[in-house]
Parts: structure tokens; C-alpha cells; sequence
């Protein structure tokens, strides 16, 4: 499917990218070198453009990589890095001409870049059992929002003060290590879950896993007939029928049993569990075949979603946006989430162990000097440390130095003045 892709190689530790060494150049052009951009070497596409398209998505997907922050300061990277121009195959270029290409660019030449790159983590982690062997794989589906700046995006309107942008995210999770977003629908602030959720749930292999927002009859009776696989928190206003009654098997596991709701025939399980915090929760499943504490697991693991927009508004920036007009926006969603498609592209094939952001922090580290580098820091031993010893407490606190320059001011405790106060009544 990747016609790029098609001799890339894990061989005696050294990452090897269309028989080349990763080593043999800067290792943001091996990035680079990575993205699938065969559909753009139509010179009809770029027909009396300066730009070539190739040239723009790669641009931006190493201004996600490396965290350029404004057009300026991607102008100055370019002249900063001749083998960046040349893998680009561009002399120069002013940041106003990049605005205006990602505003013009369409999306879907966008989008149709980031599910060949999906496709290609697909197939590195084809066998991956998912949670576990008797769960599978899960696909996690939410929204999170992004803020936009109120006078420039009247278009993002929704309510005094508050614009914003959403970002329809399904999570798919292969492993206890390793999830990646294999779909997202862009769209404004305005949108719903519950609206969303014809274009992020799809017949699937996998159990979709979802908040109280996806579900509702109509969603239900769709997702059975069309035997999707579910396990999703429901609000109190569904009404449930009771069929048969399980026992639980844990503590915080308050009812387990098949229902009915509305006028659906087929049964489905409900979970009423708590939380630590006493907090009830409703569950409403089509695993019958699994106990009703792994399907608390399930459950839980929802956070996942959670901490992976966290990662990306963070590490990837995506609450910086380059643009105020909506298709810069939906194309800078679809390249950050192409950047970090490339970064697990490389941890999978150099088989790393580190977290996800361990990872990514290591590729931005060395994204300017040759990836043998890069592959030694991933290899480095790390010496084995003895862990924390406990230190006696010293009786008599040493006073800290504060030199001779600082001005110091003695601040004395509330209890201090106390003691103080009734000293001196006597």
C-alpha cells in the first residue's frame, strides 16, 4: 500500500529507510523521507506554484516534529539547515507563502496522507493481542476541544468568549504499550459526541469503548444490528428491563445482569459499579463473554483517550495553531497526528522499549545530527542503581549559605511568635 515503505528493515540494530543507513543522513530527513507523498509527484497538481505540495506537507510535518513555533521561526530553520532544502528540494521560503498554501491546501489530501500513514502502523502491529488475549483490541473514541481566538474566528462562534474547534478522535489500542489515532473527524465546537458518532464507529473486529455521550437507542439498536462491539457508560434516563441476574464477583461491582432497553429483542449486559469516590457508574456492554471485572478493566482503560489528547496539546502543541481560517486548522490536526504517526513508525522498528514520549524527546533530541546517534542513545545501557537509600534525619538542621550579594530577610513562624508573645506576658 506504501509504495515507499516497501524496504524498510530492523537489521542488526541499525534502522535501515530504502537501503540507506538511517546513519547516512540527518535524521529529520530520514523522517521525512518516511511520509508516503507518492500521490503528489503529479506536476499537474502544482502546475505554476513555487511550493510543490510534497515540499509543504513535509514543512509542517517537521515544524510538529521539532516545535517550530511561528512562520518565522520556520523560515529561519530552513536557511539554518541546507540538508533540510535539499531533501525539500527548495531554496527559500517566506512564512506568508506557507500561511496561504496550508490555508489552501484540501483537507482530504491531507487526511489521504495520514491513513497511508495509519496503514503502515497497521502493519507493524499486525499480531499485537491488544489488552490482553481474552479482551483484544479496543478502539477508544471522544472529542477534545480546542480554543481559538475570539475576534479572528467568528466562524468557531459558541457562546461570548468562548470559540473552539473539536477533534472527533478514535484512539485504537493494540497493546498495553502502544495506541495510535487510526481515524478523526475534524469539525466545529458546535458538533456532538452523539452526532459524531455515525462517522467514528464503524463495524470493527475490535470492542469500540465510549462515555456517555456516544450512546443512545437509535445509536444501541444500530451498533447491535450491525454487531458492533461496545462497551459504553449510559446516563440514568435509559430505561433497562431485567432478564437474568449475575452474581458480582467484586466488592465494588454492585449489579451484574442481562437487560433489555426499549424495544430492542437482542439482550445486552449492564455493570453498575463504584468508584472510590462512591461515584455510580452504568455499563452497557455486548461482552458476555468476558467477567464483569475485566470489563471494569475495559472501562478504565477509556483514560487512555484522555491522556493521549493531554500528549499531543502538549508535546505536539496542537493548541498553537498556525492558522485562524478552518481548513489550515483540519490540515494542522491531520499533520500533527501524521508527526507522531512517523515517530511510532521508528519506535516500532527500532523495537524501543521507552515510553512514547521517552521516545519522541530522544528523536527531537538528535533530529539535526546522523541517526546512528540517535540509535546508541536508544541502546545505551543504563547503569543499575541501588535505588534510594534512607538517609538519617540530622538533629540539628545545617543553615543554608546565602552569600553576600542576596538581601535576607528572617522570617519567623506563627508558633515561634506565639511562644514569643507569652514569654513576654510574664
Amino acid at each position: 500500500m506504501l509504495c515507499s515503505l516497501n524496504t524498510q528493515v530492523f537489521y542488526k540494530g541499525v534502522l535501515t529507510l530504502n537501503n540507506k543507513s538511517i546513519g547516512n543522513e540527518k535524521l529529520i530527513c530520514q523522517c521525512l523521507s518516511i511520509l508516503p507523498t507518492e500521490d503528489f509527484d503529479c506536476p499537474l497538481i502544482d502546475y505554476g506554484k513555487k511550493l510543490t505540495t510534497k515540499a509543504l506537507l513535509k514543512i509542517f510535518v517537521a515544524a510538529q516534529l521539532d516545535q517550530w513555533h511561528s512562520y518565522s521561526h520556520m523560515e529561519e530553520k530552513l536557511r539554518a539547515h541546507p540538508e533540510l532544502r535539499k531533501e525539500l528540494n527548495i531554496e527559500g521560503i517566506s512564512g506568508s507563502q506557507l500561511c496561504r498554501r496550508i490555508n489552501d491546501l484540501p483537507t482530504e489530501m491531507v487526511q489521504k496522507m495520514f491513513e497511508k500513514v495509519v496503514a503502515k502502523v497497521r502493519s507493524l502491529t499486525q499480531g499485537f493481542e491488544g489488552i490482553s488475549k481474552e479482551i483484544g483490541q479496543l478502539n477508544i473514541v471522544d472529542s477534545t476541544e480546542i480554543r481559538l481566538p475570539e475576534n479572528l474566528c467568528d466562524w468557531a462562534f459558541i457562546s461570548k468568549g468562548h470559540n473552539a474547534v473539536k477533534m472527533h478522535t478514535r484512539l485504537v489500542v493494540v497493546s498495553k504499550d502502544v495506541a495510535f489515532p487510526d481515524k478523526i473527524v475534524p469539525s466545529t465546537g458546535t458538533v456532538s459526541d452523539f452526532e459524531s458518532s455515525s462517522f467514528i464507529i464503524e463495524e470493527d473486529e475490535a470492542t469500540y469503548v465510549m462515555d456517555r455521550g456516544y450512546p443512545s437507542k437509535k445509536n444501541l439498536m444500530d451498533w447491535l444490528a450491525k454487531g458492533i462491539s461496545f462497551v459504553t457508560r449510559i446516563t440514568k434516563n435509559l430505561v433497562l428491563y431485567s432478564l437474568e441476574e449475575y452474581k458480582p464477583t467484586h466488592p465494588m461491582i454492585k449489579r451484574d445482569a442481562k437487560v433489555n432497553f426499549g424495544i430492542s429483542y437482542e439482550p445486552v449486559r449492564y455493570i453498575e459499579f463504584v468508584d472510590e469516590k462512591d461515584r455510580i457508574y452504568r455499563i452497557l456492554t455486548t461482552r458476555f463473554d468476558l467477567t464483569d471485572q475485566q470489563i471494569l478493566e475495559i472501562y478504565k482503560n477509556r483514560w487512555l483517550i484522555e491522556l493521549f489528547f493531554k500528549w499531543i496539546k502538549g508535546h505536539l502543541k496542537l493548541t498553537k495553531i498556525w492558522s485562524t481560517k478552518p481548513q489550515g486548522i483540519w490540515n494542522q490536526m491531520f499533520l500533527a497526528l501524521i508527526a507522531l504517526g512517523i515517530s511510532l513508525i521508528i519506535k516500532l522498528q527500532t523495537k524501543s522499549t521507552k515510553t512514547p514520549w521517552e521516545f519522541f524527546r530522544v528523536l527531537r533530541t538528535y533530529l539535526y545530527l546522523p541517526g546512528t546517534k540517535m540509535l546508541k542513545e536508544l541502546n545505551r545501557l543504563r547503569k543499575k542503581s541501588k535505588g534510594r537509600q534512607k538517609v538519617p534525619i540530622p538533629i540539628d538542621k545545617e543553615k543554608p549559605s546565602f552569600g553576600n550579594v542576596a538581601i535576607v530577610k528572617k522570617i519567623v513562624k506563627k508558633q515561634q511568635r506565639k511562644v514569643e508573645r507569652k514569654l513576654g506576658n510574664y
